[in-house]
């Protein structure tokens, strides 16, 4: 036993340092590391980490399944964008950052599972442990007299078949036979499910992991936005936006073809307090796979439709005007229907109309469409009801050069003015070009004329439902791995249920042979963690124990007297 410093025996300090400690070395270190790296805490500190990082890709928009939102953030925010894009912000779930969590997590998951897997697999094989000498210290301690004649060893081995009944694994111990008083036992445990079921939920986390991992290296997400009666092609060129994995080959893509039949929204006009509030958007369409007949179906918020091995989700939708630009000649140089991108509740849109060619000037157009057309005090139009109960667009015209003829790819929901001059609306003293559905107005300058067509003809005056057609933004996306994730998300809870109502216990039945040829019962148990009904547990074997060794004595017949 080592002396304190300051006794008189004590031998002179070396040096007023102290001990010192040996030198680590690189290996040392890169053990302490693994140690760290693999300890429990350090796992779930890195899945607290994972969560916290991915809380900003709900709050900016992200390139996997926004991308108009992106250039819209960076037009809104043209300080601030630029700086969050080289953090990668825009891109949190592939970012760099977001991968080393991601990893780290997954190793240091592996090596906390693996050796507790081994452990676990030992504790299984292995016999339970001895009877404690002192069973009045443990839990629900109890101790029953034996019913007259009980013989000690068969009392163990009757309390042995309880509690092996009762799912126990079980081990009998007797003392030495030159001990003062002979002793049986039987050592009893259960509840090594419950540490089977916390490491099937950590493989099953690893499992997701793995899986989230090939899914988002070897699929697909795409968008695409389709105005009614547009058909899309699952070819990469169809996508509006294409987001493939590190290791995806275009050539998996199965073609098909989707159209879109109609888009349906019902809205609130019951309840005052949530009028004009959207109750259900459907999106009706057809699917045409090759060589098979053209099959319908439908597209809801959180119901997307499975098809040609992708998964297509609707994602937005608002109105998409059609247009009709005509030369002084009269021929037509611009006709489309152009989606419109929603700026309210209401839906009041904004949208972008470009003509580059057939005019004397480039001609670009900014319109706001009102789905219900009002007006405020102030003079300024806005919508009062997102359906068409009084449509309305408005256009400011600029002409000049639209910036398409140098290459440089440009948003089609933006309009750069900066070589263009504003011909209506604004400070021009010319009034900004208003029109309802199946109208047509003159272009300033004699440039031509321009028509907001009406997908409804031949409908009654005043009923302008159905006469602007509507878009529905679609996001398909594509993940191999989705079964897979979904059966170690089921494997994960069943694990971690297993792991919260198991309990790990362990009970003894002890029959000591007294000096007057009696036999005394002693029960007591030990949990691992907390289990409040373990005391009950332990009275109520020795309850069943005893009726059981007085049911055998009634039923052994009593010897004939002579």
């Amino acid at each position: 036993m080592s002396r304190p410093s300051d006794h008189y025996d004590s031998p002179a300090p070396v040096a007023a340092e102290g001990i010192v400690q040996p030198r680590l070395g690189f290996v040392g270190w890169l053990r302490w590391f693994w140690r760290q790296l693999t300890n429990m805490r350090t796992a779930l500190f890195l899945l607290l980490l994972l969560a916290i990082a991915a809380v900003p890709g709900s709050l900016v928009p992200q390139r996997s399944s926004d991308p108009n939102g992106v250039t819209q953030y960076f037009t809104d925010n043209p300080d601030l964008a630029p700086a969050l894009d080289k953090i990668q912000a825009f891109d949190v779930y592939s970012s760099a950052w977001f991968s080393a969590i991601y990893l780290l997590l997954f190793i240091s998951l592996i090596g906390c599972v693996i050796p507790r897997t081994k452990h676990h697999f030992l504790a299984l094989r292995a016999k339970p442990p001895r009877t404690p000498a002192r069973l009045a210290r443990l839990a629900g301690f109890t101790t029953r007299p034996a019913p007259a004649g009980t013989d000690a060893a068969s009392a163990v081995d009757s309390a042995r078949g309880l509690l092996a009944a009762g799912g126990y694994r079980v081990a009998l111990f007797d003392s030495a036979p030159q001990a003062d008083a002979r002793e049986f036992s039987v050592s009893a445990e259960r509840g090594y499910l419950r540490e089977t079921g916390n490491l099937v939920f950590h493989f099953a986390l690893v499992g997701i992991l793995i899986a989230v991992g090939f899914g988002s290296g070897f699929g697909f997400s795409g968008q695409r936005v389709l105005v009614e009666g547009q058909t899309f092609v699952n070819t990469l060129l169809a996508y509006d936006s294409f987001n493939p994995g590190r290791f995806f080959n275009d050539e998996g893509l199965d073609p098909y073809k989707l159209t879109l039949n109609d888009f349906q929204v019902t809205y609130e006009t019951k309840n005052l307090k949530a009028y004009g509030q959207p109750i259900d958007f459907t999106a009706g369409v057809s699917v045409t796979r090759r060589g098979q007949a053209t099959e319908t179906g439908e597209v809801k918020v959180n119901s997307p439709m499975r098809t040609g091995g992708t998964d297509v989700y609707l994602l937005g939708n608002g109105y998409a005007p059609s247009i009709t630009v005509k030369n002084p000649q009269g021929d037509v140089v611009f006709t489309d229907a152009v989606p419109f991108l929603p700026q309210d509740a209401n839906l009041t849109s904004l949208g972008v109309i470009k003509v580059p060619d057939g005019l004397a000037k480039q001609l670009g157009m900014i319109g706001f469409f009102y789905p219900t057309q009002a007006k405020a005090t102030s003079g300024a139009f806005y919508s009062s009801f997102p359906d068409l109960e009084y449509p309305l667009l408005t256009l400011n015209a600029y002409a000049g050069d639209l910036g398409l003829d140098a290459g440089v790819p440009t948003s089609v929901y933006s309009l750069d003015t900066d070589k263009m001059t504003q011909l209506t609306g604004g400070k021009t003293g010319t009034k900004s070009i208003e029109l309802k559905p199946g109208e047509t107005q003159q272009l300033p300058n004699g440039l031509g004329s321009v028509t907001f067509d009406d997908a409804h003809p031949g409908a009654k005056t005043g009923d302008f439902s159905g006469s602007v057609l509507r878009f529905a933004s679609f996001d398909i996306h594509n993940d191999p791995t989705q079964l897979w994730v979904l059966s170690f998300a089921v494997l994960a809870l069943l694990g971690l249920l297993t792991s919260l109502f198991v309990p790990r216990r362990r009970v003894w039945v002890k029959a000591v042979e007294e000096a007057d040829g009696s036999v005394r019962l002693e029960y007591a148990g030990l949990a691992r963690g907390e289990d409040p009904a373990l005391e009950s547990v332990v009275t109520a074997l020795a309850d069943r124990h005893s009726d059981l060794l007085l049911s055998s004595q009634l039923a052994t017949p009593a010897p004939e007297r002579t």
